[in-house]
């Protein structure tokens, strides 16, 4: 029987080092805050929304809103994103995408700063994840999977870790972040031929494919850590993830629940980015004790 990997309490610990860095930089009268820019109302983006207005409040991050309609021509938008660069008060930008079909994707990206960037969406965050530099951030999902596995001391350096997925939400900077801790990463994807017994190699399986139960037991072996990134709603309507759960938690070390997992800690990565940011901006040691 597997340990499960709870998103619960990586979420607590996460959410309280956050808040402890949002109230030592409003005694400085810094206020960290997110811009969300959303156009449309997807209603995905709008249980998003809610969820990250939330943890925000709950750690002390302000939140300014910025909603376009559907048929918003791409220069409104693109003016949104000027102001948001422009003001000092706004310390980072969460971007719904897709975008309408009337919007282009790469250039609407391009034009948000960097370092106001906080879910890893601009080729200069990218870089930042594959130079190990400090431009931008990570995408949250991503780090969240990397929360998760600090958080449970799962040891990285020198284990086999398999990344099933090439996506750059995902897949290619999450294998970047398992190369920084030392693992020897091999990254799968569709056309991958004997991808069962390339997984069951590994020591650490990442899995992000955006298919309901692509990793089943014949990829699996005792010992594994698994880490399900896949959400979707299956036949019976209920949700589950890439790695099929009940042929999965008999036989590895260790598992991430689907709902419950990785997804419940994104959020959390977003937020603690803006709070970041805020102090990158201002130029203020993220560590109390490095300030004294």
């Amino acid at each position: 029987m597997a340990t499960i990997l709870k998103g619960a309490p990586v979420v607590a610990a996460m959410n309280e080092k956050t808040a402890a860095l949002c109230a030592r930089l409003k005694a400085l009268g810094i206020f960290p805050t997110l811009a969300v820019v959303r156009v449309g109302e997807r209603e995905d983006d709008l249980s998003y929304e809610r969820g990250v207005m939330k943890r925000c409040e709950k750690v002390g991050v302000g939140v300014q809103r910025f909603v376009l309609s559907a048929d918003a021509p791409e220069p409104e938008l693109l003016e949104v994103i000027a102001r948001i660069n422009a003001d000092a008060t706004l310390h980072g930008c969460l971007l719904f995408r897709p975008l309408p079909r009337q919007m282009d994707d790469r250039t609407v990206r391009s034009a948000l700063n960097p370092h106001k960037d906080v879910d890893g969406i601009t080729d200069d965050s990218l870089a930042g994840v594959f130079t190990n530099g400090d431009i931008g951030y990570p995408p949250c999902t991503a780090q969240a999977c990397m929360e998760i596995l600090d958080y449970y001391g799962v040891e990285l350096t020198g284990k086999r870790a398999t990344v099933v997925g090439r996506s750059l939400v995902v897949g290619k900077p999450v294998a970047m972040m398992l190369d920084r801790k030392n693992a020897t990463v091999t990254m799968c994807h569709s056309r991958t031929r004997n991808l069962a017994r390339i997984c069951k190699e590994a020591d650490v399986l990442v899995v992000a494919m955006s298919k309901a139960g692509g990793i089943d037991g014949s990829c699996l072996r005792e010992g594994q850590i698994v880490v399900d990134v896949g959400i979707h709603v299956n036949e019976e309507g209920k949700l589950c993830g890439d790695v099929n759960y009940d042929q999965a938690e008999p036989v590895v070390a260790a598992i991430t629940p689907v709902p419950g997992g990785v997804g419940t800690v994104t959020t959390s990565v977003l937020v603690r980015h803006v709070a970041e940011a805020a102090a990158r901006w201002h130029k203020i040691p993220l560590k109390e004790e490095e300030t004294q």
